[in-house]
């Protein structure tokens, strides 16, 4: 059986690594601490190498015999993605989930651990390190949040019944096209669609009932593999839309369409409404 260590441990790690590598630098980089990866849109900063670096030796030292996916070490070593295939666990490491809105002093970023052994997801967690409040889940254990005093609640997913009720997350193309057919044929549309630059924020607002559903279409597994399994243990329904298939962390990044909903009737209603 996986020794999973404590969520006071992790969450005390998270905590400690936020305060000292990324909340120092949030509207404080200097020029040089900013650059962009494949395009001006994919940024990396001095904040994102130095979190995860200390959280890579952290989590690497909590569970001896596992391996470490980080999003910056894996863009200048993508073999180490092949761990996921392996027998080993494996901690996936987003340090900075919304480099866009940190670079840009926009407070809507989290840190985002998950550990995924055999191909699923046992644990994750998600942070926001501005409102110091924990989002986290294990498997067959549920959904839960803590707060900066250490309030500890369970979350739990309520339903809308009418798709027209529903306030969701959507790429710009996919809601452009929605927009569009529902202007030309007779598709009702949410009352309210957005993007905040953070799966990770948007995954916890899933958890927490404030985002009613979401979908995604660049799947690494550092942006989605935490973020599924809260969702599910809160109550939530997620599937690839081709077959359907259930959401697995892979060595691939999937270009698949990942939609997230309330239940699997929500989830069937939202699929006809994209079309």
């Amino acid at each position: 059986m996986l020794a999973i260590p404590s969520d006071v441990v992790l969450t005390e790690l998270i905590r400690d690594v936020a305060a000292a590598e990324i909340l120092p630098r949030f509207r404080n980089l200097a020029t040089h601490e900013v650059r962009a990866k494949s395009s001006p849109l994919d940024l990396v900063t001095e904040a994102d190498i130095a979190a995860e670096r200390l959280l890579t030796a952290a989590l690497s030292s909590l569970l001896p015999g596992s391996r470490v996916v980080g999003e910056e070490a894996c863009e200048a070593a993508p073999q180490t993605l092949d761990w996921l295939a392996g027998s080993d666990p494996v901690w996936l490491v987003d340090p900075v989930d919304g480099t866009v809105n940190f670079a840009h002093g926009r407070e809507c970023f989290a840190v985002v651990i998950a550990l995924c052994l055999g191909g699923a997801t046992v644990a994750g967690w998600i942070y926001d390190p501005i409102n110091a409040r924990m989002v986290r889940a294990r498997a067959g254990e549920g959904a839960w949040q803590e707060d900066a005093g250490g309030t500890v609640q369970r979350l739990r997913i309520a339903a809308p019944e009418q798709v027209a009720a529903m306030s969701g997350s959507l790429p710009y193309r996919l809601a452009s096209a929605l927009r569009t057919r529902a202007a030309t044929h007779a598709v009702v549309l949410p009352r309210q669609i957005s993007r905040v630059g953070s799966t990770g924020r948007e995954y916890a607002e899933l958890a927490r009932g404030q985002l009613d559903f979401a979908a995604y279409t660049r799947l690494k597994p550092w942006d989605h593999a935490a973020g599924v399994l809260i969702h599910q243990e809160a109550g939530g329904y997620g599937r690839l839309r081709a077959g359907p298939t259930p959401y697995r962390p892979s060595p691939l990044i999937g270009e698949g369409t990942l939609l997230l909903a309330p239940t699997p009737d929500a989830w069937q209603r939202l699929d006809a409404m994209l079309g």
